[in-house]
């Protein structure tokens, strides 16, 4: 079977093809589509984004399709910058415009609880959706750390830890990051799909 991903990102393809490793299993990304244009993020929830990048995809190829949607949800922020994660600071996106909006929001917030979400949706050629949920809770630093990652890696410290992200290498956030998370439940949910052999 062919299973095409909703990226365009060579660092995730590769992170997904490892956890997606089962024979039979062909995996494809976006790149691999150029005539397939970029999908609008326009819903109100991690999950309508993901899902709706994955049928897009899946409608277009003809074959499964995976897409993700993430984002940072602060508590004392009710959930903001959430699905507004990437252009929190306004278009075009600049990271660290973000972080530095985050940071003017929180200057008189003790409570910086804080989780990165990950909504992963796997759209079948038959039309059914399914959906899987993963999280990273931690806290929200009170200036940036930290030169690995982007986003609001310089600023989020996972629970548990006293370093942020961003501080963190590769391989120690890829073992705790909300992605991560979500790929060992689609695995987990989706193993016995994935291993059984199509047509």
């Amino acid at each position: 079977m062919n299973l095409i991903l909703a990226t365009r990102n060579a660092h995730k393809l590769l992170e997904i093809r490892q956890l997606f490793g089962f024979p039979g299993v062909h995996v494809q990304s976006a790149l691999d589509f150029p005539e397939v244009p970029e999908v609008e993020e326009d819903g109100d929830t991690f999950e309508a984004n993901a899902i709706k990048k994955a049928e897009a995809l899946c409608h277009a190829t003809g074959f499964h399709a995976l897409a993700d949607d993430s984002g940072l949800e602060v508590k004392a922020l009710d959930g903001a910058p959430g699905i507004y994660s990437a252009r929190y600071a306004g278009l075009p996106v600049d990271y660290h415009a973000n972080n530095r909006k985050l940071l003017q929001a929180l200057r008189h917030i003790e409570n910086r609880e804080a989780r990165f979400v990950c909504v992963m949706a796997l759209a079948f050629p038959d039309g059914r959706i399914e959906t899987v949920f993963g999280e990273c809770r931690g806290r929200i630093a009170p200036t940036c750390r930290g030169t690995h990652g982007f986003g609001y890696d310089p600023l989020f410290i996972p629970e548990g830890l006293n370093k942020t992200f961003g501080e963190l290498d590769d391989a120690a956030k890829a073992s705790l990051s909300h992605r991560a998370h979500a790929m060992q439940h689609a695995v987990t949910a989706w193993k016995q799909f994935l291993a059984t052999p199509h047509e």
